[in-house]
């Protein structure tokens, strides 16, 4: 589940009703894997029941780079990861959010709290190399009946 598809109804308007409810049954399923780190959808119920804890710890500039490159890709369409009817966007809002509000002294120690609460379970990821060196590892374990 995308944390962005219950956060947003049709053309970037914020979900008012049901969200929670759409979490919530979500969880329900023997297994799952949810996408976005919403404080506002039971983020403490998650994370105590989450087998694995993936923070994807990349620079600000990288994630500023990652974001427009999605856009480039993207633009006028709307990704299977976001909302029906939000159309891929790239505008101040969105920069000032990558580049100041969530990267706040207080976000990153909220942040490093949670990985260090749930150390035996978290796999904090830096960069692309730790990405595709977690990807191959995880697909191996996979074919191997590992996980």
């Amino acid at each position: 589940m995308y944390l962005d598809t219950v956060h947003f109804e049709e053309n970037w308007k914020e979900r008012k009703k049901d969200a929670l409810n759409m979490v919530l049954e979500f969880m329900k399923k023997d297994s799952w894997v949810m996408d976005g780190n919403y404080s506002n959808f039971l983020r403490k119920e998650r994370l105590k029941q989450a087998d694995y804890i993936i923070f994807l710890n990349f620079s600000r500039v990288n994630c500023l780079f990652r974001a427009f490159k999605r856009y480039f890709n993207n633009r006028n369409t709307v990704r299977e990861s976001m909302a029906k009817g939000c159309i891929e966007k790239f505008d101040k809002e969105f920069i000032l959010r990558f580049l100041r509000d969530e990267r706040t002294k207080e976000r990153k120690q909220h942040f490093e709290s949670i990985v260090k609460q749930y150390k035996t379970k978290t796999v904090v990821i830096e960069n692309q190399r730790e990405m595709d060196k977690f990807k191959s590892n995880l697909f191996n374990n996979i074919n191997q009946g590992v996980v």
